[in-house]
Parts: structure tokens; C-alpha cells; sequence
């Protein structure tokens, strides 16, 4: 796997991955499709979130098998309102690829660059469901910690389950 950026013409493809995880709901796909919308809209990612101007703006890497098809992504960016806190929104990986490291080399990435622009804390929100041990596992292995629990917060029974990594110490 190799790490790229992604392009406008990735829209389709980032469709295909996220339902074929068969995970999201429609309504989740079409919010991370907006970001992607958002992001793209203009031709290129735009710049980075500067920090001065309140405005979250979406990055995005994108994974790639060796004959250059995207197989999986991860979008991220800055919480406004906070001292180099960022989100992680989302990181997929087709299933056909997942277990090969494509999704741990996205989330290494993401960590190598926010720690080059001194960020503090990487914060990431997941589902309870069972069908989300497997992510809930993924991040754990990669040294994040569960730092909330919201019961009922998605629907009933299924909880907005809160990871965090720091990046520096205080």
C-alpha cells in the first residue's frame, strides 16, 4: 500500500469503500461525503485549518493498492475552538484490504503530521455496536484510550463511545 492524496474524481470510489464495509448508515456516508464534497469542491484540498480563522477545514490521505486503486482513507482536521486538539473523522478501508496494515499506516500518517505541527490531542468518536468491536480494538491497539461514554447517544442501546491519543506531553 502506498499513501496519496486524493482527488475530486475519488468521490465514487469513497462511496464504494464506505458501503462496502456495510457498517455506515446511508445518512453517515452522505456526512462524510459532504466533507469530501466540501473539501473538493474547488478543484484541490485547500490549505490546512488556520488556527486564526475558525473554520474546520478537512484533510484527507488516501490509501492505495500497488496498481494505484484507492482501497481506503482517512479524513481529519482541527477542532475549532481549541489548543491544537484535531478530529479524526473518519478512516475506512475496503474490505478486501483491511488487515494488511492499509488502515494503521492511514492512522500513523495522520499522527506523524500533527506531531510535526505540535498538536496536543487526537480525538476520535466511534459506535458501541457490536459490529464496532473490531474498530473499537483498532484503536486501542494504536494507544488510544476510551475517555467517554455517552449512553443512547446514536439510538438506543448503542453508545458514542470517545477515544483520545495525546501527542505531547502538557
Amino acid at each position: 500500500m502506498r499513501l496519496g492524496a486524493l482527488q475530486r474524481g475519488h468521490r465514487n470510489r469513497i462511496r464504494e469503500i464506505l458501503d462496502a464495509t456495510s457498517v455506515f448508515r446511508d445518512d453517515e456516508v452522505q456526512v462524510a461525503l459532504e466533507l469530501f464534497d466540501e473539501t473538493f469542491a474547488a478543484g484541490p484540498a485547500r490549505a490546512p485549518y488556520d488556527p486564526g480563522d475558525g473554520v474546520a477545514n478537512y484533510e484527507f490521505v488516501g490509501s492505495f493498492s500497488r496498481e494505484g486503486q484507492l482501497v481506503g482513507y482517512v479524513c481529519y482536521g482541527a477542532t475549532p475552538g481549541t489548543d491544537r486538539t484535531y478530529d479524526l473523522y473518519w478512516i475506512a478501508m475496503h474490505p478486501a484490504f483491511q488487515g494488511e496494515g492499509g488502515g494503521s499506516q492511514l492512522l500513523d500518517e495522520v499522527e506523524r503530521r500533527l506531531r510535526q505541527r505540535e498538536a496536543r490531542l487526537l480525538v476520535v468518536e466511534t459506535s458501541s455496536r457490536d459490529d464496532y468491536v473490531s474498530t473499537r480494538k483498532f484503536y486501542e491497539v494504536h494507544g488510544m484510550t476510551e475517555a467517554a461514554r455517552l449512553t443512547d447517544f446514536y439510538a438506543p442501546g448503542d453508545a458514542r463511545v470517545v477515544y483520545i491519543k495525546r501527542l505531547t506531553h502538557l
